[in-house]
């Protein structure tokens, strides 16, 4: 399968998805997702866990500058231009990247999504706008989605800081095909920021063994360099 439509594939994601947890208090007020390109790092490529790391059933495309561009909009959850309440939720823009690699199992439409970007931001900066985020509401060309995210205990791994979180994205017409759930990791290594991802559909259980793998092989060749 071509890296177009893997990457077309993954793009659904950002009309509905964005990230933020827990209640902010006060009026929420409306912010835009960041409209300016991120330069690419040809580094960051370098250092995407290869296809074997991931699990067989998983259909493996390394995306081109674009369609990573793109695809980092998805997973951050915000895509350039879409409206968002609270405005305090927008992440921010890292400093070059992405690099991104997609594997999908066709059987039952799931996503393993391993994103690197460098920023010059802490991690603990992202746990801590989690942890003051409250539900966020995202409108994109006429769609509009409600995200709850909460985070997990941190995985131990030989990073200089992890993240764990556990997000919903359920569409306004409450359809359960449209209803994703993600299970995210993430590490931070110096300033290079990996974020590995399973998404999948409606009530499927998340692949808790697959993602835990991948990230730890992700993490340890970044940490190798």
């Amino acid at each position: 399968m071509t890296a177009s439509v893997r990457a077309g594939g993954v793009a659904v994601l950002g009309l509905l998805v964005v990230a933020c947890g827990t209640t902010v208090s006060g009026q929420p007020i409306a912010a835009k997702g960041p409209a300016t390109a991120v330069r690419a790092d040809s580094d960051l490529t370098r250092l995407l866990p290869e296809a074997s790391k991931f699990p067989g059933r998983y259909e493996v495309v390394e995306l081109p500058p674009g369609a990573a561009d793109q695809a980092a909009h998805d997973l951050d959850g915000i895509l350039p231009g879409a409206n968002v309440e609270p405005g305090a939720c927008v992440p921010p823009v890292p400093a070059a990247g992405p690099a991104v690699a997609v594997g999908t199992d066709d059987a039952t439409r799931a996503t393993l999504t391993v994103e690197l970007i460098r920023i010059d931001q802490p991690l603990s900066k992202l746990r801590d706008q989690l942890q003051r985020c409250g539900t966020v509401t995202v409108g994109y060309a006429g769609t509009t989605a409600t995200v709850t995210t909460e985070l997990d205990p941190p995985p131990p791994l030989d990073a200089d800081d992890t993240l764990a979180l556990r997000r919903t994205v359920r569409s306004e017409n409450g359809s359960s095909g449209l209803t994703r759930s993600m299970q995210t990791l993430l590490g931070q290594v110096g300033q290079v920021r990996i974020n590995v991802t399973h998404m999948s559909y409606g009530e499927a259980e998340p692949d808790a063994e697959a993602l835990d793998s991948l990230f730890t092989a992700a993490v340890s060749k970044v940490r190798k360099g």
